[in-house]
This record gives C-alpha cells, sequence and structure tokens, in this order.
C-alpha cells in the first residue's frame, strides 16, 4: 500500500488512496498506521478519493475515531493533489463529513505548499461555564466543521493544559468528545494556543483549532477579525468576513513510501 506522509506546522497526517483500502479495516488501519513506536507514526490518517475539481475526504485520528475535517489536513492533501497534476491556478474543492472547503494555492517554496481556505462559519458559539477537575471553567464551545472548546480564561502553562485538555475532551457536555484549545489573546491581532486534539491528545498545530480560537477571541476577547493564531508548531492566519472564516498556512509532503503491514 503506498502511503504519503505530510505536515502542517508538525500536525502529520497519513494519506491513503480509497481505492487501496476497500477491503480493510480503516479503524484497525489508522491505529496501525499512525502507531508513533510501531507503524508510521502521525495524528491522523486521511483516506481520499480525487475528484474533478479536488477530493472527497474521510479522517480518521490516532486513536481510531472518527474526525469530521481537519483544517491542516485539508491543506495537506490540497498539496498532494498540486504535486499530483491538478492545476495550480484553479481553487481545489475538498468534501469532507465537516464541510466543503475550497483551498487557493498562493504559492510554493522549498517544498512548502501556502494556501488560503475557507472553512465556513463557526456555528452554535455560545459562553458556557463548566465543572471540571473539581472546579468552574469558562469556556466557549462552537462547531467549526468538527467540535470545539476553548478556553480564553486559563493560563497555557504544563498542568493547566494536562489537567483540562482530556478532561474537557470527554466531558458530559460534549457527547461525541470534543478538541480543547487553551488561548491567549496577547495584543489585539495576535492569539497564542495550545491544543489538545481530540483522538489524538496534544498536537503541534490545528486548523479548525486555530479557527476556533480566533472565532472565541474574536467575540469574547477583543480580538480583530484578521488575527495571527500562534501554536506551538508554528502560526496561521485567521480571517473571519461576512461569509465565513479564511484560514491561511502551508502544508509540506514529508514522504511515499510502502506499508508492508
Amino acid at each position: 500500500m503506498t502511503i504519503i506522509k505530510a505536515h502542517a506546522y508538525g500536525n502529520d497526517f497519513l494519506f491513503v488512496p480509497e481505492s487501496a483500502v476497500t477491503r480493510r479495516d480503516r479503524v484497525v488501519l489508522a491505529r496501525a498506521l499512525c502507531d508513533r513506536h510501531r507503524g508510521i507514526g502521525a495524528d491522523g490518517l486521511i483516506v481520499y478519493r480525487p475528484t474533478g475539481e479536488g477530493a472527497v475526504m474521510w479522517l480518521y485520528n490516532a486513536d481510531g475515531s472518527r474526525a469530521e475535517v481537519s483544517g491542516n489536513g485539508v491543506r495537506c492533501l490540497g498539496a498532494i493533489l498540486i504535486r499530483a497534476g491538478s492545476d495550480p491556478t484553479q481553487a481545489l474543492v475538498i468534501e469532507s463529513e465537516g464541510g466543503t472547503k475550497t483551498l487557493t494555492l498562493l504559492g510554493e517554496a522549498n517544498g512548502e505548499y501556502f494556501f488560503r481556505a475557507f472553512m465556513g462559519a463557526p456555528e452554535k458559539l455560545r459562553r458556557d461555564t463548566l465543572e471540571v477537575a473539581g472546579r468552574s471553567v469558562t469556556v466557549v464551545a462552537l462547531w467549526m466543521g468538527n467540535p470545539q472548546c476553548v478556553c480564553l480564561d486559563e493560563p497555557l502553562d504544563d498542568e493547566t493544559f494536562s489537567r483540562l485538555g482530556p478532561a474537557l475532551e470527554r466531558h458530559d457536555a460534549f457527547p461525541d468528545r470534543t478538541n480543547v484549545e487553551l488561548a491567549s489573546v496577547e495584543s489585539p491581532n495576535r492569539v497564542r494556543i495550545r491544543i489538545w486534539e481530540r483522538g489524538v491528545g496534544p498536537t503541534e498545530s490545528s486548523g479548525t483549532g486555530s479557527c476556533a480560537a480566533a472565532a472565541a477571541a474574536i467575540s469574547f476577547g477583543g480580538a480583530t477579525r484578521d488575527v495571527e493564531v500562534v501554536a506551538p508548531g508554528g502560526s496561521q492566519r485567521v480571517e473571519w468576513l461576512d461569509d465565513g472564516i479564511y484560514l491561511t498556512g502551508s502544508a509540506t509532503i514529508v514522504l511515499e513510501g510502502k506499508w508492508l503491514g
């Protein structure tokens, strides 16, 4: 089986064409491939089928659970499609279980493909107070093609992150679990985050998480509608315009090889 690995600011994915996995259990395959000690290692597996305009994708987290979409994964898939011969002057349309995402290639340099992606409008955005780890925590919950929970009022230190991340991921308020971001508004146009990804744990970056943190910071933290979101793996630009949120960042293809498992 041919595997392609790509990452966006350290948020890494493995890509397999749908035609190669028709007879495989995708959950079992995701766990085996994404294992960082006995497999290739990644935050998730993306199964995809090219189309005339782009591709259809299905995302499986490292633990085998399903996810609706990944903003970083969408860009990585866009890079793979461009490398395979898609017209770089035409927008790429990626269909996912978290909605349709449209990518425009801005350029390529030293193996990095830079895209501006339309991610849709945030939905069900609300501020709430939850009982977590024995105390009350204020969160911003929303849908960004997938479930997101942003903590604007908590520090980003290791102890707080390791305590709130897993507790919020599996909180009763989120029956399908949720992605979690601890976010700090450093200035009106700069937000710093740490990410606890559903089904994965700590991740270096998250596209939808960056969009969610920006939406929360814009709505409740005094941030502007054009903001730099800084994660451990790097920075992305998030713009919240009248029609929805646009995410700008890069993706890098790491390898193409054969899985012998």
